[in-house]
C-alpha cells in the first residue's frame, strides 16, 4: 500500500477528521467510506469503472453542526477542489440556466488554480 492509499483509509481519514471536528461520528465515518469507494471505483480497469456507480453524499442537518467542514476537509483529504454554494439561492429559481453554469465555472476555477499550484510546486 501506498502512502497515499493508507491515508485513505476510513479509519485513518476519521482520524484526520476528528483533529479538526467534535461530534458528528456517524457522519465523519458515512463520508470516509464514501471517500475510500470512489478511490477504490478509480483503481478499477476502466471497462469495470462504467459498471460501478458512484454514490454521492448528501449532508442533511441544521445549521452551525459540521456538514461544510465536514465536506472542505474531505475535499482536501480526497485531493479534490471544494465550493460552498447556498442552496437557497438557487432552489428559488431552480437548477436550470446561468446559476447552475455559474456553480460549474466556479468549480472549474477552483480545480484549474489547484493543479496549475500542484504543477508549479513539482517543478520546484
Amino acid at each position: 500500500e501506498s502512502e497515499f492509499e493508507k491515508k485513505l483509509r476510513p479509519s485513518e481519514v476519521v482520524k484526520e477528521l476528528n483533529r479538526h471536528i467534535v461530534g458528528q461520528g456517524d457522519a465523519k465515518r458515512a463520508v470516509a467510506i464514501a471517500l475510500r469507494n470512489r478511490w477504490r471505483r478509480r483503481q478499477l480497469p476502466e471497462d469495470l469503472i462504467k459498471e460501478v456507480t458512484p454514490r454521492n453524499v448528501l449532508m442533511i442537518g441544521p445549521t452551525g453542526c459540521g456538514k461544510t467542514e465536514v465536506a472542505r476537509r474531505m475535499a482536501s483529504l480526497g485531493d479534490a477542489p471544494f465550493i460552498k454554494v447556498e442552496a437557497t439561492k438557487f432552489t428559488e429559481v431552480g437548477y436550470h440556466g446561468r446559476d447552475v453554469d455559474q456553480i460549474i465555472r466556479d468549480l472549474m476555477d477552483i480545480s484549474m488554480n489547484v493543479t496549475r499550484k500542484k504543477f508549479t510546486e513539482q517543478r520546484r
